[in-house]
């Protein structure tokens, strides 16, 4: 069931919501074979958004966390940081300072929240 069905969504506050279909967000490319598009930015500097990695993509330079942790759930494909492959389904939190070298054999479309930009 819906929360708040048949009550016309009382009690409910949508002042502030912002979202975005993720198709509807044009794609940037910043290296070939990877893709981000920019779902929502804060004031402080957070941003979530989608990045993509098409299959055999190697990022060719070594992705740090700075200045703070990324949020990483895979929505489709496998995610390969250099070491592990995370199949879809998968959550993985990068502290910061932490680095990977991204990278997909079969490619993939991942959720990125970065909560310090």
């Amino acid at each position: 069931p819906i929360l708040g069905a048949g009550r016309a969504g009382a009690g409910m506050n949508l002042n502030g919501v912002e979202f975005a279909n993720w198709r509807d967000v044009p794609p940037r490319e910043i290296h070939p074979g990877f893709r981000t598009r920019l779902l929502w930015r804060g004031e402080n500097g957070a941003k979530a958004l989608i990045f993509e990695i098409d299959p055999g993509a190697v990022y060719p330079v070594l992705d740090v966390h700075e200045p703070g942790p990324a949020e990483v759930f895979v929505l489709s494909g496998s995610f390969c940081d250099g070491r592990t492959s995370y199949p879809a389904g998968t959550f993985i939190h990068n502290p910061a300072g932490s680095s990977h070298v991204p990278q997909s054999e079969e490619g993939c479309v991942l959720f990125v929240f970065f909560p310090e930009g």
